[in-house]
Protein backbone atom coordinates (compact mmCIF):
# COMPACT_ATOMS: atom_id res chain seq x y z
CA UNK A 1 0.00 0.00 0.00
CA UNK A 2 1.46 3.41 -0.90
CA UNK A 3 1.32 6.30 1.54
CA UNK A 4 -1.81 8.43 1.65
CA UNK A 5 -3.35 11.49 3.21
CA UNK A 6 -6.43 11.02 5.36
CA UNK A 7 -8.68 14.06 5.62
CA UNK A 8 -10.67 13.96 8.87
CA UNK A 9 -13.10 15.98 10.97
CA UNK A 10 -12.27 16.58 14.64
CA UNK A 11 -14.77 16.41 17.49
CA UNK A 12 -15.14 20.22 17.33
CA UNK A 13 -15.87 20.16 13.56
CA UNK A 14 -12.43 21.38 12.49
CA UNK A 15 -10.76 19.67 9.54
CA UNK A 16 -7.26 18.19 9.65
CA UNK A 17 -5.19 15.62 7.82
CA UNK A 18 -2.67 12.92 8.55
CA UNK A 19 -0.05 11.58 6.18
CA UNK A 20 0.24 7.82 6.56
CA UNK A 21 3.24 5.75 5.53
CA UNK A 22 2.77 2.58 3.49
CA UNK A 23 2.51 0.61 6.76
CA UNK A 24 -0.43 2.77 7.90
CA UNK A 25 1.55 4.66 10.56
CA UNK A 26 0.87 8.40 10.90
CA UNK A 27 4.06 10.26 9.97
CA UNK A 28 2.73 13.85 9.75
CA UNK A 29 -0.29 15.66 11.20
CA UNK A 30 -1.62 19.06 10.17
CA UNK A 31 -2.99 21.93 12.17
CA UNK A 32 -6.76 22.28 12.54
CA UNK A 33 -8.46 24.06 9.66
CA UNK A 34 -11.81 25.87 9.58
CA UNK A 35 -12.74 24.50 6.15
CA UNK A 36 -12.13 21.46 3.99
CA UNK A 37 -10.81 23.73 1.22
CA UNK A 38 -8.13 25.10 3.54
CA UNK A 39 -7.13 21.59 4.61
CA UNK A 40 -6.89 20.49 0.97
CA UNK A 41 -4.64 23.49 0.31
CA UNK A 42 -2.53 22.31 3.26
CA UNK A 43 -2.19 18.86 1.68
CA UNK A 44 -1.07 20.44 -1.59
CA UNK A 45 1.49 22.49 0.34
CA UNK A 46 2.85 19.34 2.00
CA UNK A 47 3.11 17.63 -1.41
CA UNK A 48 4.93 20.66 -2.83
CA UNK A 49 7.37 21.11 0.08
CA UNK A 50 7.97 17.53 1.24
CA UNK A 51 10.85 16.78 -1.13
CA UNK A 52 12.89 19.81 0.01
CA UNK A 53 15.15 18.81 2.92
CA UNK A 54 15.51 22.49 3.88
CA UNK A 55 11.81 22.67 4.76
CA UNK A 56 12.21 20.38 7.80
CA UNK A 57 12.99 21.69 11.25
CA UNK A 58 14.32 19.16 13.72
CA UNK A 59 13.54 19.83 17.37
CA UNK A 60 13.18 18.23 20.79
CA UNK A 61 9.99 18.38 22.82
CA UNK A 62 9.76 19.45 26.45
CA UNK A 63 10.10 15.76 27.32
CA UNK A 64 13.38 15.61 25.39
CA UNK A 65 11.96 13.43 22.62
CA UNK A 66 12.86 14.40 19.04
CA UNK A 67 10.25 15.45 16.47
CA UNK A 68 10.13 17.51 13.29
CA UNK A 69 7.98 20.09 11.59
CA UNK A 70 7.53 20.68 7.87
CA UNK A 71 7.37 24.32 6.85
CA UNK A 72 6.18 26.05 3.71
CA UNK A 73 8.29 28.61 1.85
CA UNK A 74 6.76 31.35 4.05
CA UNK A 75 8.08 29.47 7.13
CA UNK A 76 4.58 28.56 8.33
CA UNK A 77 4.32 25.07 9.84
CA UNK A 78 2.19 22.83 7.62
CA UNK A 79 2.71 19.57 9.48
CA UNK A 80 4.22 18.09 12.60
CA UNK A 81 5.46 14.61 13.40
CA UNK A 82 4.89 12.42 16.39
CA UNK A 83 7.50 12.27 19.14
CA UNK A 84 10.26 9.77 18.39
CA UNK A 85 12.47 7.72 20.70
CA UNK A 86 15.65 8.76 18.90
CA UNK A 87 17.03 11.30 16.46
CA UNK A 88 17.68 8.46 14.00
CA UNK A 89 14.00 7.47 14.07
CA UNK A 90 13.01 11.12 13.61
CA UNK A 91 15.28 11.35 10.58
CA UNK A 92 13.73 8.15 9.22
CA UNK A 93 10.33 9.83 9.66
CA UNK A 94 11.51 12.80 7.59
CA UNK A 95 12.74 10.42 4.89
CA UNK A 96 9.36 8.71 4.92
CA UNK A 97 7.51 12.01 4.43
CA UNK A 98 9.88 12.93 1.61
CA UNK A 99 9.18 9.58 -0.04
CA UNK A 100 5.43 9.28 0.49
CA UNK A 101 3.96 12.79 0.41
CA UNK A 102 4.58 14.04 -3.13
CA UNK A 103 2.41 11.46 -4.89
CA UNK A 104 0.11 10.39 -2.07
CA UNK A 105 -3.62 10.25 -2.80
CA UNK A 106 -6.15 11.78 -0.40
CA UNK A 107 -8.80 9.70 1.33
CA UNK A 108 -11.63 12.01 2.42
CA UNK A 109 -13.08 10.67 5.68
CA UNK A 110 -14.98 13.84 6.62
CA UNK A 111 -18.31 12.48 5.52
CA UNK A 112 -19.12 15.34 3.21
Amino acid sequence: MPGKFELKKSSNDKIYFNLLASNGQVILTSEMYESKASALNGIESVKKNAADANRYERADGANGKPYFTLKAANHQVIGRSQMYDSAANRDAGIASVMEHAPGAPTDDLTGG
